[in-house]
């Protein structure tokens, strides 16, 4: 296992690098999530890619110009009960058009774009990663694998996407301790991003070295107060961008819940820290922007205080529900696969896993 090098300063401080001015505009983009065809899912991608093309326009030329602008999970390909080869075909490749097309936009209005997509890699042959990409006007900066999937939600399935969780032996190997968590220093401030819900460890890591906005996705659902408690309790701005409800065709997977102020559509937001609700939409398509004076909350800003002596006593002794590395020795084919695949390899279970 790789040498764990210094990630958390003691002093409090973190590691930045100078801004580009010293207030900057956020933007969260909340629009619609299309499922593609897995098994012929060129067409859908090249649509739902122009659609995501005018909607950086539409929130660039209206409302105010952004510094960085956020979508949602899957805005490229959807979501849909795939299984993994389809998986692999809608999966895209970082050096694929479609990251070229949005990094175009990016140079274009010069400012940073986040999204999450399914990736491929070409060192990860046969697997596809839940991947949080940020692009900006030189191109693509980082993509941040999905630390982790949840598990026991779905009687008789389990998600099987890679994610760093299932393979990290050989993923600390490759790229080190510093990328299992990773933050990206950048001229508009320190980001980190992901997908993983219900897990304020990683978003307490996070800001412990040192980010100062998290950029946090879904696509069929979040908890509105999950998001907004990464600001409150690590002191950090947070965009959380949900998909909205779409108005022209339903989700032919999923029913779309059309109440207001649901959790599972819509109410992307822009937090503060101390979790202050700086912008939130409603649960339609929409823009929203917020400017932070990123320079006066250096000033003062410190990682968070946390009493660790008091705790770890009882993280030492704590086991997971199931161990990581799993899709070392194979990736499950589907959901039902996965569930198969872990029932006897878990510590404990869930009420419907008996």
């Amino acid at each position: 296992m790789a040498e764990i090098g210094p990630m958390v300063r003691h002093d409090g401080t973190y590691e930045v690098v100078p801004l580009r001015k010293d207030k900057v505009a956020i933007g969260i983009v909340q629009t619609p999530v299309r499922a593609v065809d897995g098994d012929n899912p060129e067409p859908g991608i090249k649509e739902n890619l122009a659609y995501l093309l005018n909607a950086i326009d539409k929130a660039q030329q209206t409302g105010g110009r952004c510094d960085l602008l956020c979508f949602h999970e899957f805005p490229l390909h959807g979501f849909a009960p795939w299984d993994l080869q389809q998986y692999l075909r809608v999966s895209r490749h970082p050096d694929g058009p479609e990251v070229a097309a949005i990094a175009a936009k990016a140079k274009q209005y010069n400012c940073y774009i986040a999204l999450g997509c399914q990736m491929l890699d070409d060192d990860w042959p046969g697997h596809t990663m839940n991947t949080q990409l940020l692009i900006g006007p030189e191109g693509l900066i980082a993509r941040h694998w999905k630390q982790r999937n949840m598990r026991g939600m779905y009687p008789g399935g389990e998600q099987f996407t890679t994610t760093i969780y299932d393979v990290l032996d050989r993923y600390v190997e490759m790229y080190g301790w510093d990328r299992v968590i990773p933050v990206e220093r950048t001229d508009i401030g320190n980001i980190s991003l992901s997908s993983v819900q219900f897990e304020p460890e990683l978003y307490r890591c996070m800001a412990m070295k040192g980010a100062e906005l998290i950029l946090r996705t879904a696509t069929g659902g979040c908890e509105w107060d999950d998001m907004r408690l990464t600001g409150y309790h690590h002191g950090v701005f947070v965009t959380s961008v949900n998909n909205s409800i779409d108005v022209e065709r339903s989700n032919p997977n999923y029913f779309v819940e059309q109440a207001p102020k649901n959790n599972w559509v819509g109410r992307s937001s822009i937090f503060g820290p101390r979790g202050v609700v700086l912008a939130e939409a409603n649960v339609f398509e929409t823009k929203r922007r917020a400017v932070i004076d990123m320079a006066e909350y250096r000033q003062s800003h410190r990682i968070p205080d946390v009493h660790f002596s008091l705790y770890k006593h009882v993280y030492e002794q704590y086991r997971e529900r199931h161990d990581p590395n799993l899709w070392l020795e194979r990736v499950p084919e589907s959901k039902a696969d996965a569930f198969n695949y872990l029932k006897d390899k878990m510590r404990w279970t869930s009420y419907w896993q008996g």
